[in-house]
């Protein structure tokens, strides 16, 4: 271990410290809430989780380091419980996608095997991360340590924690039945598709081989380009596509009817777009995955849902 990682565990030792010298969980004793303190904290605690990992082979939440930093942990556990916490917390994609620009670039390090497989599955380069069927949670960002979704939408899709109480702050969800799970889900991904349709679509033709013209400056960050321009022709076929895709997102009925609209999915794809724009939507398709954000657009849970069907519409127009 180098010395910087040591020195970095060790600086990680005297938070856990300071955070298990009150009565829990938060840094003040005071206080049966976080506080600004803990919220200002957070966030580059958050950065540091995503850093860590991806550059460093470095999984902070895992078993081994559950046990070495058990308040920081503890600290974590009980923020992820809150329904407002959910609301600002990112995904490690979109953090180490952010990152650079505001810190400067992270460089591959600590721990090699580890590294190279964090970096696979947060990529959506494993084979499952972002690939259908997903698994029920995640190896690398566990989801369900508190609520995975807003509680309006837990509530309309009748999920209870794991304490028993409907749409409940406070508890994870790990004993959810995992195809309702996986359908509420979806179906929030579905919904914001679908109410936004035109706009998406418009925004995905980005991707196309007459997008991404930009008379403007560049940006630091590596997939942000506001002034980007679309694809015009390609917009209504991205569109089509789009809506296929939402017909396997808002599927109900469980396993057999989403497998059901998954295979309409490709049907459709296959017979309402055109060989010649085939690729030109799929490159369109791939532009919009790319720079799905949590939580600005979906929290990680929906999101690994409309990544991984966006990924399933590619694969068909390949």
């Amino acid at each position: 271990m180098s010395g910087a990682m040591s020195g970095f565990l060790e600086c990680l030792e005297k938070v856990d410290n300071a955070l298990a010298s009150t009565k829990g969980p938060w840094f003040f004793d005071w206080a049966e809430h976080p506080t600004m303190i803990d919220f200002v904290y957070v966030s580059h605690v958050e950065r540091m989780l995503a850093s860590a990992a991806f550059w460093k082979g470095l999984d902070l939440r895992s078993d081994k380091y559950q046990q070495q930093f058990p308040a920081l942990n503890a600290w974590l556990d009980a923020f992820e419980k809150r329904e407002c916490y959910l609301a600002f917390k990112s995904d490690y994609y979109t953090h180490v996608k952010d990152i650079p620009p505001q810190y400067g670039p992270g460089y591959d390090g600590g721990f090699e095997d580890e590294r190279i497989s964090f970096q696979k599955n947060i990529s959506g380069k494993d084979g499952k991360s972002w690939t259908l069927p997903l698994s029920f949670d995640d190896d690398v960002q566990p989801l369900y340590r508190g609520p995975p979704l807003p509680l309006c939408a837990l509530k309309a899709a009748g999920i209870s924690g794991d304490n028993g109480e409907l749409a409940s702050e406070g508890t994870s969800y790990e004993k959810a039945e995992p195809e309702q799970m996986a359908e509420a889900c979806r179906q929030m991904a579905g919904w914001k598709i679908a109410s936004n349709g035109s706009a998406v679509a418009k925004f995905a033709a980005r991707g196309g081989p007459e997008g991404s013209r930009n008379p403007r400056k560049g940006f630091g960050a590596e997939l942000a380009d506001p002034y980007a321009q679309s694809d015009q022709k390609l917009i209504p076929s991205v569109e089509t596509a789009l809506k296929s895709v939402c017909v396997a997102l808002l599927a109900q009925g469980g396993p057999s009817a989403h497998d059901a609209a998954l295979n309409e999915m490709k049907d459709n794809l296959q017979t309402q777009i055109s060989k010649d724009q085939a690729r030109d939507v799929a490159s369109s398709l791939a532009y919009l995955r790319d720079r799905i954000g949590v939580p600005r657009d979906l929290p990680l849970a929906s999101a690994r849902q409309l990544r991984a069907h966006l990924n399933a519409a590619i694969d068909v127009l390949h």
